[in-house]
């Protein structure tokens, strides 16, 4: 029999959903501090009248602000420090590599707006690398929604355990 890392407890991990509501709503210092933190002077970030002047109801987060960073957790830090989702997926002999993620963007994250963040686990599936290596890849998909079930944004995100050599 040939060797294998995709086990039946990972191939399981298929369709497994799980559901976080931020405790609180967003707010405007949020926003521009995260516009800070990845250099977007973009002013709808952080200036009420130049973001209406866009055609915005006031300041909106940068795009990416829901899907990096974990406002919606409220639990403790795991064992790494890390706040945030994961599936605690541990595969004996490998590394976890981040494979990268794609995102569709709906509409603005608003002052005020609650997310809810839904994780799905969508794929897990078994390849060799170009050196030979198993991977298993884990591949899971977030969808953001506001207060009013609004959908804000999807991240698809893939996750590699390869063989460590």
């Amino acid at each position: 029999m040939p060797k294998t890392l995709l086990t039946a407890e990972i191939e399981a991990l298929v369709g497994r959903t799980v559901a976080y509501t931020a405790p609180e709503p967003f707010g405007a210092a949020e926003f521009r501090y995260f516009a800070l933190a990845v250099d977007d002077p973009n002013p709808i970030y952080t200036d009420d009248a130049a973001a209406r002047a866009a055609g915005y109801d006031g300041v909106t987060a940068p795009p990416t602000f829901i899907t990096e960073t974990n406002q919606y957790m409220s639990g403790a830090m795991d064992s790494h420090g890390y706040g945030g989702h994961g599936w605690g997926i541990e595969i004996p002999g490998t590394r976890m590599i981040r494979g990268g993620h794609d995102y569709e963007f709906h509409q603005p994250v608003k002052v005020g707006d609650v997310m809810t963040a839904e994780w799905t686990v969508v794929d897990v599936s078994e390849r060799t690398s170009r050196q030979g290596a198993l991977m298993v890849e884990v591949i899971s998909e977030a969808r953001y929604h506001n207060q009013h079930h609004e959908l804000l944004a999807v991240n698809r995100e893939r996750l590699i355990f390869q063989e460590l050599s």
